[in-house]
């Protein structure tokens, strides 16, 4: 079942493409340049949430977490069942994988869209 984005969801959903981290550009920009079959929006409403980066076809939503992200591993898990109540996968990565293991998530990522293509 759709959810439709809560009032105000789109201008902070703005504001937050345009204050991106250096995590965030790192991620963007991998996934244009190698995975280019693949089309992601950055943050992306749904209903009380924004996804960082999610794919429609592929059916696929990667978050960014930052340190602050260890502190609220319940309110995550809310967030995530609700992502996958939407009919998405989500994937979570912590902003150190990014710059640690680019490759790896990225792998890892495109693992998940063609296994998404395939169910």
């Amino acid at each position: 079942m759709k959810s439709y984005p809560m009032a105000g969801a789109v201008p902070r959903a703005r504001r937050l493409r345009r204050e991106a981290t250096i995590f965030e550009r790192m991620l963007w920009s991998a996934l244009r340049e190698r995975l280019p079959g693949l089309r992601f929006r950055r943050q992306v409403p749904f209903g009380p949430y924004i996804a960082d980066f999610a794919s429609h076809r592929a059916r696929l939503i990667v978050e960014l977490d930052g340190d602050g992200h260890a502190f609220q591993i319940e309110a995550d898990a809310v967030r995530t069942r609700f992502l996958e109540g939407e009919g998405y996968r989500v994937l979570r990565f912590w902003n150190a994988e990014i710059v640690e293991n680019l490759d790896g998530v990225m792998e890892t990522i495109g693992a998940a869209a063609t296994l998404t293509d395939c169910e």
